[in-house]
């Protein structure tokens, strides 16, 4: 027996995916960008709050783009909620 799919249970393309990987890539290469920036005009204590973004966010924003959607088994649910049984007539 074949299984059916429903338009709203296919996953993304594997292009739309990347895309959204390599997004979230760049605003967080963007943000730590502005906190380089802002270590030059920043001065005392409030120095390391844009210094550790500096230091870290690159290895977050790699974590966050090598993280690939996990795809449901075959006869997984894919909502939480109840499954009311086909009703053939």
């Amino acid at each position: 027996m074949t299984q059916t799919h429903t338009v709203t249970s296919l996953q993304d393309s594997p292009d739309a995916e990347r895309r959204a990987r390599m997004v979230r890539y760049t605003v967080a290469m963007g943000i730590r960008l502005a906190c380089i920036g802002a270590c030059f005009f920043v001065q005392g204590w409030w120095l390391l709050l844009p210094a550790f973004g500096a230091v870290f966010l690159p290895y977050f924003a790699v974590v966050s783009a090598n993280s690939v959607a996990k795809r449901p088994r075959a006869g997984e649910p894919l909502r939480p909620g109840s499954l009311v049984p086909l009703q053939r007539s």
